[in-house]
C-alpha cells in the first residue's frame, strides 16, 4: 500500500544509512534530515487540547508500532511518538528493504544496523522486517515475466540472497527478527506476487523459509500477511503450509470506499475469515499494516480497529503513520488522531511493584518453671524444634 512512497524512502534511507552509522547513533538524526526525502511533519497535539486522562482500569496493550520511515529517522520518530502518546511506549519497530535489485534484498550494508541497535536496547522489543521476494519488486512486471521468475524462483535460483540476509541479521544480533515475506502476494501490486502461478510461489516460499533456517544462531519467525479481502486472487491459494509460516498476518485499510467495518469483518477473505483462518492452523495473528484510506478521516473506522485488536490480540501491530493513512505525521485525520491518542495515551503499564512479605516472628517457648536451659547453640536447637533444659527440682522429687 502506497507502495510508491514507500520505495523511495526506502531507496534513500539506504543510501544514507551508512554515513549515519559513521556519525555514530546520537548523530542519526540531524544525518537523515539532510539527505532524505520531505516528508511531512509529525502532526503535534494541538495546544488547546487537553492530553487524554489516563484509565486506571484499561487492559495490557497488544504490542504495538507505526511504521514512520524506512530509514534511521523511523527509529526517531519511534520516541517522538511516545511522547505524544504520553509516554506509552511502541514495542515493535516496522521497517522494509527496498526491492531495487538484489542486493537490497540482502540488506545494503548499513542499512539494518540502527534497527539492530533499537532492538537490542531492551529484551521485550520486536523487530519487523518486510522482505521482497524478487528484485525491481515495483516495476509492474507483467503476469508471464512474473510466472518465469516464480518457476526459477522455485527451482532455487534465488536461494543465496536470502542466504545472505539471514547471515546479515544473525551478525547483527537480531536473529529473532520478524521477516513478513512477500506481503500482499494475493494482490497485483509488486512482482513478488502470487497469483501468476501460486504452486510455484509456494514452493519459493518455502525455499526461501528453509534457506534462512539453514543459518546457524536463526529464531527468524515469517509472517505470512496479505492484504484484506480477496483483490486478485484469494489469499488462501497462496497459502505456503503450517511448517513454514510462524504468523499470519493482514494488511487491512479503511477501503474501498464506502465500506463500513462491519462489511470488512464479513466480507469474503475478510478481518472474520483471517483470524478463524489463523485459529485453525493454530497460529497467532497480526497487523503489519493498518490505516486510514479511501474513507478519509474516519473515526469510526479508527474505533473499530483499535477494539478489533484489543479483542484479538494480535502478536503485534503497527499503524502505517503518514498520509493519507495515518496520524501522528497527517494533520488532515484529526478526529481519527484524538481518538487513537486517547486510546492508547499514558499506557506506561510500569509493573506493579511485589511488597516484600514481612517474616512471620518464630514463637520464643519459655521454659517451664523450675528448669534451667541448656545453650546448645543454634544448629541443635534447630533440629531439636527448641531448647532443652534441665529441672531444678529433680533432686528432691526423687527422694
Amino acid at each position: 500500500m502506497a507502495a510508491q512512497r514507500r520505495r523511495m524512502t526506502v531507496l534513500a534511507a539506504a543510501a544514507v544509512a551508512a554515513v549515519v552509522l559513521a556519525a555514530g547513533p546520537g548523530s542519526a538524526v540531524g544525518v537523515a534530515r539532510n539527505t532524505d526525502p520531505p516528508t511531512p511533519a509529525p502532526t503535534a497535539a494541538p495546544a488547546t487540547t487537553p492530553a487524554p486522562s489516563v484509565s486506571p482500569t484499561a487492559p495490557p496493550l497488544p504490542p504495538f508500532g507505526a511504521f514512520l520511515d524506512s530509514g534511521p529517522l523511523g527509529v526517531a520518530r519511534m520516541a517522538e511518538l511516545s511522547q505524544w502518546l504520553g509516554g506509552t511506549e511502541l514495542k515493535v519497530a516496522h521497517t522494509y528493504l527496498p526491492g531495487g535489485r538484489w542486493r537490497d534484498i540482502e540488506g545494503p550494508p548499513g542499512f539494518l544496523d540502527v534497527w539492530a541497535h533499537w532492538r537490542l536496547e531492551k529484551f521485550d522489543r520486536t523487530l519487523v522486517l518486510n522482505v521482497p521476494m524478487q528484485e525491481r519488486n515495483e516495476e509492474h512486471l507483467s503476469d508471464s515475466q512474473v510466472r518465469l521468475l516464480l518457476r526459477q524462483a522455485a527451482a532455487g535460483a534465488f536461494d543465496q540472497h536470502f542466504r545472505a540476509l539471514a547471515e546479515r541479521l544473525v551478525a547483527l544480533n537480531v536473529p529473532d527478527t520478524v521477516i513478513v515475506l512477500g506481503w500482499e502476494m494475493n494482490g497485483t501490486t509488486y512482482t513478488h506476487r502470487c497469483g501468476p502461478d501460486p504452486a510455484a510461489w509456494k514452493t519459493y516460499w518455502k525455499r526461501i523459509v528453509t534457506t534462512m533456517r539453514a543459518v546457524p544462531g536463526q529464531r527468524f519467525r515469517f509472517d505470512f500477511s496479505p492484504s484484506r479481502g480477496r483483490d486478485a486472487v484469494p489469499w488462501t491459494e497462496c497459502y505456503p503450509g503450517d511448517d513454514t509460516v510462524d504468523i499470519i498476518g493482514m494488511d487491512s485499510y479503511d477501503q474501498p470506499a464506502g465500506i463500513s467495518f462491519d462489511q470488512q469483518v464479513t466480507e469474503p477473505y475478510g478481518l472474520q475469515q483471517h483470524v478463524d483462518f489463523a485459529k485453525a492452523h493454530g497460529k497467532p495473528v497480526s497487523y503489519p499494516e493498518w490505516g486510514l484510506f479511501r474513507n478519509g478521516d474516519n473515526a469510526e473506522y479508527m474505533k473499530r480497529m483499535l477494539a478489533w485488536i484489543d479483542e484479538h490480540r494480535p502478536l503485534y501491530n503497527t499503524l502505517t503513520d503518514y498520509c493519507p493513512h495515518g496520524v501522528w505525521q497527517c494533520a488532515g485525520n484529526p478526529r481519527s488522531a484524538q481518538l487513537y491518542r486517547t486510546a492508547l495515551y499514558g499506557r506506561t503499564e510500569e509493573p506493579t511493584p511485589t511488597p516484600t512479605p514481612t517474616p512471620t516472628p518464630t514463637p520464643v517457648t519459655q521454659p517451664p518453671a523450675n528448669c534451667s536451659p541448656l545453650e546448645l547453640g543454634d544448629w541443635v536447637e534447630h533440629w531439636l524444634g527448641g531448647k532443652l533444659c534441665v529441672r531444678l527440682d529433680w533432686w528432691s522429687r526423687n527422694r
